[in-house]
């Protein structure tokens, strides 16, 4: 269940109205990189975590409110900026503000503008925050990434944050107002926290690479191809040893030899691989029966219930 509480999490507070910046801000209202994208990926991937992984459904439903909590604070922070705005499109005086808009060439070309780049934004929600991006497409729930294993949804929501951190990071460079910079710089901030959350409960989960339960053949885990001609680039992928396997890398630098050599790669043997077929193929169903037994003995057989009332 949930209670909403009035007040903020942030207090969120404007210099001035100022409705172009109203506009761009809502990228992080209905964008997708926005805090409703957020908030629905972690809300959804919970779910598949609550039985197995009762602690890491905690975190996920935590920062998902945290990130409905954020919603908020980008929904206020909008309507105060079009403060007035609302008003005045209620006025249907040819004396009012956004009459006066219109009057002159540049006026008419300026309200073209605004609207093309967001018709939905004046023309329908009479600017109080919509469900959209700030082009006015509507927020999709194509959005969100939830696969039902924690290995591969903690990897995407570490790139969420990182995403919405440096969304914040380019609108910052949009407005002048002191207060509406101190709002989004604790936004920012909070995708930093979130970022290491999710980093440290990946930690948890061992083995977590590959992402999934099946190893990657040891044919190809360590091959590098230079797919490109030119002056060719080295650097710690593609020499040395792979960071997380530790197999030296194999940088094969004429592709199209080596795939005919090799009868498209099928006849390819392992070259230093941290594990033989034999070995990899085992280590799959090790893999695979842990995760197994962790999924299934959390879920009860016969009846079930979500929670517990003390």
């Amino acid at each position: 269940m949930f209670y909403h509480a009035k007040e903020l999490q942030f207090n969120a507070r404007i210099s001035k109205p100022d409705p172009k910046f109203a506009s761009l801000l809502l990228e992080q209202f209905g964008g997708v990189n926005g805090e409703l994208k957020a908030a629905m990926q972690y809300f959804t991937q919970a779910f598949a975590a609550r039985q197995p992984y009762p602690e890491k459904y905690d975190m996920l439903m935590d920062i998902a409110i945290e990130e409905f909590s954020h919603l908020e604070i980008v929904g206020a922070t909008i309507q105060m900026l079009m403060n007035g705005v609302n008003g005045e499109l209620k006025d249907i005086s040819e004396q009012s503000e956004i009459m006066q808009m219109v009057t002159g060439k540049a006026g008419k070309e300026g309200l073209i503008h605004d609207a093309m780049t967001n018709p939905l934004f004046l023309g329908v929600s009479g600017g109080s925050p919509s469900v959209t991006n700030s082009q006015g497409v509507p927020w999709s729930g194509y959005y969100v990434d939830a696969n039902g294993e924690l290995t591969v949804d903690l990897r995407s929501d570490i790139a969420a944050e990182t995403r919405a951190k440096i969304t914040y990071e380019y609108l910052m460079q949009f407005t002048d107002d002191p207060e509406v910079k101190e709002t989004l710089k604790f936004l920012m901030t909070r995708e930093i926290a979130h970022h290491q959350m999710f980093e440290a409960a990946l930690a948890t989960l061992e083995p977590n690479f590959p992402p999934g339960v099946i190893q990657g053949d040891p044919r190809y885990t360590n091959l590098y191809f230079n797919m490109s001609r030119g002056e060719d680039a080295r650097g710690p992928w593609n020499e040395g040893a792979s960071p997380i396997l530790g197999e030296p890398w194999q940088y094969i630098d004429d592709p199209e030899q080596v795939v005919r050599a090799t009868n498209g790669l099928r006849d390819q043997q392992p070259q230093d691989a941290a594990m033989s077929m034999e070995e990899a193929q085992k280590k799959s169903k090790e893999i695979s029966d842990l995760r197994s037994k962790e999924v299934k003995g959390a879920v009860p057989k016969g009846s079930n219930q979500w929670s517990k009332y003390d």
